[in-house]
């Protein structure tokens, strides 16, 4: 594909005038824009030189937005003019980077749709890799100024979303742009998928401080091969030896099985799990175990859980469940419940931004006090 070679031996910030090229020659493209999500998954930015010379469009009201929610091209109608514009998401196995906007005659577009899809895709996986060499896609996704605790929490990420055979995942952080001690985190091999969720004490950096360092003991300890209780046991010792028990963090982990649904758990904090199975929401709760860093050389044990094809887990931290209301009244099962049931015809990578959205509503303010954390898990199975 000569989108594609055009796209490999391109410099990593030119990836746009390498697309440009190819859509041009051989499509006849009259323009072409890519547009990357933002932090808070509300604008679609442009990507171009910095100051930007393109208004960013909505996520929630327009074409563009249209084909990034859905993960489908989406073809804007031509209105009496000789040339249409389609919107292709661009995403890495699951994970929703933006769109790409291409215009081009209108008796074209159903012909080469599908070509230009691929060619999106094509240039989602070479942007995931041209990230570590050049800002300008990172610039481009934010449409504030990330705090400084922001900054390293996004950084620490795996992604917003991803998907398999087996699974759909999706999670979103709030305040988008000033996040400090919640973080999620996931790994997947060909039989095995790991979670975590985490909720760091504190504000500000040294909220970030502590997530980063017990978020790189659980990996670390997994990339050695340990299992998830003495993964567990392991970070929890890193963060003692740092903080001899002043701070401590929060986390919820789950070793799943693929072939079989059957999970390990350990649960040791806040972070809370809701499960939506045959259209009744119901909290799963576990045995509670101490945080991380709290004592020297605490020991961890794993419970045993199992979820169905079908089933929908949804992970929320405190600033989602303890939230409160003008009048003082807590978000709560009740609340979560009604919001897991209203976005059940939603895809998972869109539930979390639903639920956020109705908890903002709930708070009765737009800025959190807190992190808000919320994880969605579609299960199909094998």
């Amino acid at each position: 594909m000569a989108a594609e070679r055009a796209l490999r031996t391109a410099a990593p910030h030119e990836l746009l005038t390498a697309v440009r090229g190819v859509l041009a020659e051989q499509y006849t493209a009259e323009t072409v824009e890519l547009f990357m999500a933002d932090y808070g998954l509300t604008v679609l930015q442009p990507v171009s030189v910095l100051p930007h010379t393109m208004e960013p469009v909505s996520i929630h009201n327009s074409p563009a937005g249209r084909a990034f929610a859905a993960q489908e091209p989406f073809v804007e109608p031509a209105s009496g003019s000789p040339l249409a514009r389609a919107h292709l998401p661009v995403s890495v196995r699951g994970d929703r980077l933006g769109v790409l906007s291409v215009t081009l005659a209108c008796d074209q577009v159903e012909d080469c749709l599908a070509e230009l899809a691929d060619i999106a895709e094509v240039l989602g996986h070479e942007v995931t890799v041209a990230e570590r060499d050049t800002d300008l896609y990172l610039q481009a996704r934010r449409k504030d100024r990330l705090t400084l605790a922001a900054e390293m929490q996004w950084q620490l990420l795996p992604g917003r979303s991803c998907a398999s055979p087996e699974y759909e995942l999706g999670a979103q952080l709030e305040p988008a742009y000033a996040i400090f001690g919640d973080n999620f985190d996931w790994s997947a091999t060909s039989d095995r998928l790991m979670l975590y969720v985490t909720n760091g004490m504190g504000e500000g950096i040294e909220a970030s401080l502590l997530t980063n360092l017990a978020i790189n003991a659980l990996r670390n300890a997994r990339r050695a091969g340990i299992s998830i209780d003495d993964q567990a046991a392991l970070a929890d010792q890193a963060v003692f030896a740092h903080y001899q028990g002043r701070c401590y963090l929060s986390v919820l982990m789950f070793d799943f099985d693929l072939a079989t649904g059957n999970a390990r758990v350990v649960d040791a904090g806040s972070p809370q799990l809701l499960r939506l199975r045959g259209g009744t929401v119901e909290r799963i709760t576990f045995e509670a175990q101490l945080p991380l860093g709290m004592f020297e050389e605490t020991d961890y044990v794993a419970q045993d859980f199992h979820v169905e094809p079908g089933d929908r887990l949804v992970f929320v931290s405190d600033g989602v469940y303890a939230v409160a209301s003008p009048r003082g009244e807590a978000y709560g099962d009740a609340a979560l419940s009604r919001a897991i049931q209203s976005t059940r015809l939603l895809p998972a990578a869109e539930v979390p931004r639903a639920i956020l959205r109705e908890l903002t509503g709930h708070r009765g303010q737009p800025a959190p006090d807190d992190d808000a954390l919320v994880m969605c898990l579609d299960w199909r199975g094998r």
